[in-house]
C-alpha cells in the first residue's frame, strides 16, 4: 500500500486521547512510508493526523472543497492541497488516491465516509480494504449494529469480516494488508451466483 485514505473528525472539542490516537496512527504511517490521503483539514483529528505525518517526514495529500478552503479550515502545509468541486468530487478523488481506507472516530461527515467504502466494496466497485482505528473503544456501538444487522439477514457474514477493527494503528495496518476481498459473496449479493 502507498497511501491510504484516513477520514476522521474535525472537532477540537474531543477528549484527547482520539488526538494522541490520530498522532499515533500519523506517525505510523509515515514510517511505514504510507502517504496520508485525507480531507484536508488542520483542526481535531484531521489536523493531529496531518501533522504528524509531517513532523515524521511523511507525505500528506488533501482534499477539500471550495467553502472549506479556508485559513479557519484549511491546512496549510500539506504536501498537497487539491480543491474539489463538491463533496461527490472530493470522496471520488480521495477514493482514487487511496489504496485502503481508515476510519478514526469522527461524526456524520466519516460515516458517511466510511460507509460509502464499505458499500462500494459489497458491490464489487473497488476491492479495496477498510479498517477502524477504535481509539477508546469508539466504535463498540457501531459494531454492534453491524453485527446485529448481519443477525438479521442483512449483510453477509463475509461483508462483515472484511471490515478490519484494531486499538493498535501497527496492527491495523497488519490487518489491512492480510485482507481478502470477499468476490464470492459481492457476486451472492449482486446475484450472479
Amino acid at each position: 500500500m502507498e497511501s491510504i485514505c484516513v477520514f476522521c473528525g474535525s472537532s477540537d472539542a474531543v477528549h484527547l486521547d482520539f488526538i494522541a490516537g490520530a498522532r499515533s496512527m500519523g506517525v505510523t504511517l509515515a514510517e511505514s512510508g504510507i502517504r496520508l490521503v485525507y480531507g484536508g483539514g488542520k483542526t481535531g483529528l484531521m489536523g493531529a493526523i496531518a501533522n504528524a505525518v509531517l513532523e515524521a517526514g511523511g507525505e500528506a495529500i488533501g482534499v477539500i472543497i471550495p467553502s472549506m478552503n479556508t485559513p479557519a479550515v484549511a491546512h496549510s502545509t500539506l504536501t498537497r492541497l487539491e480543491i474539489a468541486e463538491n463533496m461527490h468530487a472530493r470522496k471520488a478523488r480521495m477514493h482514487e488516491l487511496s489504496d485502503a481506507f481508515i476510519a478514526m472516530p469522527g461524526g456524520y461527515g466519516t460515516w458517511d465516509e466510511l460507509f460509502e467504502a464499505l458499500t462500494w466494496s459489497q458491490i464489487g466497485s473497488h476491492q479495496k480494504p477498510v479498517g477502524l482505528l477504535n481509539i477508546r473503544n469508539y466504535y463498540n456501538p457501531l459494531l454492534a449494529a453491524i453485527d446485529h444487522a448481519v443477525n438479521e439477514g442483512f449483510i453477509f457474514k463475509e461483508h462483515r469480516n472484511s471490515l478490519s477493527c484494531e486499538t493498535d494503528p501497527k496492527q491495523l495496518l497488519a490487518s489491512l494488508n492480510e485482507y481478502d476481498h470477499p468476490h464470492a459473496a459481492v457476486k451472492r449479493w449482486m446475484k450472479e451466483e
